[in-house]
């Protein structure tokens, strides 16, 4: 059985804009353990699933979209996050 993990998108650190954040991705969960390779000795395993990202605009959608496909589901809300509001002579205090 598959399963899979609905994440909703934070801004990122970097970002000024909120352009993508709210939106809500579907990841597949690892189905293989990592093994170390023989030649590199770099981690990896054949499971390719861990590759794909579905983005979805609401947590409906992906919802309805792991139900149809029969996934086994959970569901991670972005943290709540507080903007700190000071003025820039705060900082010489």
């Amino acid at each position: 059985m598959t399963v899979a993990r609905i994440v909703q998108e934070q801004r990122k650190t970097t970002q000024s804009g909120k352009a993508q954040a709210g939106s809500w991705t579907l990841e597949y969960e690892r189905q293989q353990a990592q093994r170390p390779d023989p030649l590199t000795g770099w981690n990896g395993s054949g499971d390719t699933n861990t590759q794909i990202r579905l983005r979805f605009s609401t947590k409906e959608e992906a919802m309805a979209y792991a139900t149809r496909k029969g996934f086994t589901v959970h569901v991670v809300p972005a943290a709540p996050t507080s903007l700190k509001l000071q003025a820039y002579a705060d900082n010489f205090r």
